[in-house]
């Protein structure tokens, strides 16, 4: 059942208007025109914040594009490897804006996957940092280097260049439907597939989230998450850049609170576990004063209602320490707590979720901030079409959508194109339903569905959900082991225990017993609120964090096998 809305559904959700373009180059472009001298980036340099205006930004990209055109590079295949800055949206925009096919790579790739992407897509050159310097040296000698550093010299070479009359770069005409950014799937399960996406597929899908979302010139972006993946690189990247935002480049984890004290953003995006993250340390800290000061928390939060300004004026500390501008918060990558967007919406941010996948460049849905439910993956996207497919009787079903913002492909492989592209539709392989009012919910994924020998179908997701609803499971996955005796599957939770809670409830020696004890207690709850094909047999402890990919999402590959002799002491000893 979802959680009550804020808001009256009789309400028509309002959609802003938003000048649709073709290019990203033409978006850049505009921006410059109409706020050149305001900041595009906002980067730490030697201590100090460093801003570069849209001005001196455009002439970066351009003079770039243009002394590489020159050098006879038009046309190839351009990696970007690095941490997030400046000069890593410098190299993708110059790529984009006529060179070639700009190909983002994670900067924790191993070895032997980044050698297959470029044995793959057969790189010109490699834009890089000087922290992936060796990963660089990788590549055959025949492929063109160019560290970050060197960025600068070469845009000031073409705009001398361009000065002097050589304006091939800068005026060449752009097929917005052609192959423009390979993006590489993160691989939670299997071989990382490249995504073929083209400036149409990106720049639609800009303008669709502008007309969802309210944002204006004064909006700060705080950019935290890895730029190679579609969805920061969309919405913290593209999106603030092509609509005149500004872009503030976070450090790093470890940099998260300082830099949000001195930048100050107005609009942060993440992934679950970075929202919850914050939500976590606003209630510890809340906590930490005593019992009086959360009982008058809560009637405070109930007191203010929905009236948010008054609600950042009662809960202003909690506001100073995220910087004091913060306003929107959008959650993604994957679904997040309910009871964190709305614990957080009670302190005066409006916390919302979206849904996207990397084919569709990402966004396919998102909650407006006038029309939210905290359990929902959002509404469609105003161009796009959402619909589930092969309904069971419990109401869900596979998701496909249709959309401008949908890939052309998947990199030289035609098979599993096919296998998604169907019909006009983009089938998603995720498992879920839309409610009367329009809005989609996620509960699972197709390829990790558990079906029982009885043929009832069991979500890892809705279970793991549950689990890590609980403050003791800091992380879960649900896995099944063929159970002989009883001729079906067990159900099997493998859970990493939450250290912080732990120790605040128990003291920093707490034991295995203590964490067996609150485990049990936890698959009792999930056991006693689901339908009982769906019982979770046993769990596991895990004594280390799930392997994660850069957006934090647990690599599911692998878990089933590494805790399965734990399972079978566990079925041993019931036995």
């Amino acid at each position: 059942m979802a959680i009550s809305l804020p808001f009256s559904l009789t309400k028509k959700p309002t959609y802003y208007p938003a000048k649709p373009f073709d290019t990203l180059r033409d978006a850049l472009r505009a921006s410059e025109r109409q706020y050149s001298e305001r900041p595009a980036f906002l980067q730490k340099e030697k201590g100090s914040w460093r801003a570069y205006t849209y001005a001196e930004f455009l002439d970066l990209t351009e003079g770039l594009g243009t002394e590489l055109y020159a050098q006879g590079m038009g046309g190839g295949t351009f990696l970007v490897i690095g941490e997030n800055s400046m000069e890593w949206g410098c190299a993708y925009l110059a790529t984009a804006g006529g060179l070639g096919v700009v190909v983002p790579i994670d900067s924790e790739i191993p070895e032997e996957e980044f050698r297959m992407i470029a044995g793959e897509c057969q790189p010109t050159a490699i834009f890089y940092s000087e922290k992936q310097k060796a990963k660089a040296e990788w590549l055959p000698p025949e492929v063109r280097r160019i560290c970050f550093t060197e960025i600068a010299g070469l845009a000031e070479s073409g705009q001398r260049r361009i000065y002097d009359g050589d304006t091939r770069y800068v005026n060449l005409k752009i097929d917005s439907e052609a192959l423009a950014v390979l993006l590489y799937t993160s691989g939670t399960t299997g071989r990382p597939k490249g995504v073929m996406l083209s400036q149409k597929n990106i720049c639609s899908n800009i303008s669709d989230i502008a007309t969802m979302i309210w944002h204006e010139p004064d909006d700060i972006f705080f950019a935290v998450l890895p730029f190679h993946h579609a969805y920061p690189c969309t919405t913290s990247l593209l999106f603030p850049l092509c609509r005149g935002c500004c872009v503030a480049i976070c450090q790093g984890l470890r940099y998260i609170t300082r830099d949000l004290q001195e930048v100050k953003p107005t609009i942060i995006l993440g992934v679950p576990i970075l929202i919850e993250t914050v939500y976590r340390k606003i209630m510890i800290n809340i906590r930490r004063k005593g019992p009086k000061t959360e009982k008058l928390v809560s009637a405070l939060v109930k007191l203010t209602g929905n009236n948010m300004a008054l609600k950042r004026r009662v809960f202003a500390e909690i506001h100073d320490s995220l910087g004091g501008r913060v306003r929107l918060i959008i959650s993604g990558g994957a679904a997040a707590d309910p009871a964190v967007l709305k614990g957080l919406h009670g302190f005066g941010f409006l916390a919302i979720q979206g849904y996207g996948l990397t084919e569709c460049a990402p966004l396919a849905a998102v909650n407006k901030d006038d029309a939210f439910k905290f359990e929902s993956a959002g509404l469609p996207t105003p161009h796009g079409v959402l619909d589930i497919y092969d309904v069971k009787s419990d109401g869900t079903g596979e998701i496909r959508y249709k959309g401008d913002n949908v890939m052309l492909g998947y990199y030289k492989n035609p098979e599993a194109t096919a296998e998604v592209l169907r019909d006009g539709w983009f089938y998603t392989g995720d498992i879920g339903y839309i409610d009367r009012d329009g809005f989609l919910y996620i509960t699972g994924r197709k390829k990790n569905l558990i079906v029982t020998l009885g043929g009832k179908n069991v979500s890892p997701e809705e279970l793991e959900d549950h689990l890590c609803r609980t403050s003791f499971v800091a992380e879960a996955v649900v896995v099944a082991y063929m159970n002989e005796t009883k001729g079906d599957y067990d159900i099997v939770a493998v859970m990493y225990p939450d250290t912080e809670t732990f120790t605040e409830v128990y003291g920093p020696r707490y034991t295995s017993g203590q964490i067996e004890a609150e485990f049990a207690k936890a698959v009792a709850e999930v056991n006693a609120s689901v339908q009982s094909f769906k019982h979770i047999s046993y769990f596991v402890i895990r004594k280390e964090e799930f392997s994660k990919t850069t957006t934090k999402k647990i690599k599911r590959k692998g878990v089933a096998e590494e805790s399965k002799d734990e399972y079978l002491r566990k079925l041993a000893g019931m036995n």
